[in-house]
């Protein structure tokens, strides 16, 4: 049962937190390979999230050389198989926390609350144009999940945005409790251009995961306060991906954002808030 008032001391206190700092300080601990620390703490994440690493493609937890290694795990190459042609995959293992139609320019973030389209892909009016009376679904990865972003459908990357923020926790006390977290949060934002039109998949950062990582640009954390753009027309630049193909990964644990266009996506029957999903399985079908 949800307790509201336990939710507002929580997200009270992660206001008042040093979030960067933070986040800072949990990078050079998971980086660090000095073995009698990192092999500690990853018996003690095993233990207190009941990871399950029988589908890992390295099951022992004492080859990894750092905690980020192990976060960023592969899978046995059998562990996530894809969904049938014409159907779009999601993207991570998770739990979905919203999804549904995108309403003159607003999301659902949890019940009684929403937000707005054009802030959550930085305030570009065209990138929220193509999204207009769109759809989106919201999927939060645990630390217990598998950290790896995948494609939900194969795509040519038109654009990567890098915008900003806090990082506020992503789970689903702060999502029901703290106005427009996700327009408060650090992101990334990559477009692509898919046999469903337009499709965004936004990273959305959280507490303890100060910088995110995609396939084709490494770690994105530029050191300003700016919206950074980058552009991919020029056929040196093109960067296209298959479905099913990693195209970022995360630290820790966070929120997956996916955005497509009007009429391109038909829910699958078993969608529904509060579902466990695994990466490869159907999202919905092509309109």
């Amino acid at each position: 049962m949800n307790n509201p008032l336990a939710d507002r001391l929580f997200v009270l206190l992660l206001q008042l937190l040093p979030h960067h700092l933070l986040s800072r300080g949990m990078r050079w601990l998971t980086r660090c390979e000095w073995a009698p620390l990192k092999d500690w703490v990853i018996r003690r994440f095993i233990r207190l999230f009941r990871i399950d690493l029988e589908q890992a493609a390295e099951p022992d937890p004492s080859a990894y050389p750092s905690i980020n290694a192990f976060f960023t795990r592969t899978l046995k190459a059998d562990a996530r198989p894809l969904c049938a042609e014409g159907q779009v995959a999601l993207p991570a293992d998770g739990k979905i926390s919203a999804f549904g139609t995108i309403n003159q320019g607003r999301l659902i973030q949890a019940k009684g609350m929403d937000y707005s389209l054009a802030d959550l892909v930085g305030g570009d009016p065209a990138i929220a144009r193509l999204f207009e009376d769109g759809t989106f679904a919201t999927i939060y990865l645990s630390p217990r999940d598998y950290h790896r972003v995948h494609m939900p459908l194969s795509g040519k990357l038109r654009q990567m945005s890098h915008v900003p923020g806090r990082l506020f926790s992503v789970n689903a006390a702060t999502a029901r409790t703290l106005p427009r977290l996700f327009t408060r949060n650090e992101r990334v934002v990559c477009l692509f251009d898919t046999e469903a039109g337009p499709m965004a998949v936004i990273l959305v950062g959280a507490i303890f995961v100060g910088c995110m990582d995609t396939l084709w640009a490494g770690t994105i954390a530029p050191a300003d306060l700016r919206t950074s753009s980058w552009h991919y027309g020029g056929a040196e630049q093109a960067v296209t991906l298959e479905k099913g193909a990693e195209m970022g990964r995360f630290n820790m644990g966070s929120t997956v954002i996916l955005l497509f266009g009007k009429d391109a996506l038909a829910w699958h029957e078993r969608i529904e808030v509060g579902l466990e999903v695994r990466m490869g399985e159907a999202l919905g079908s092509l309109k």
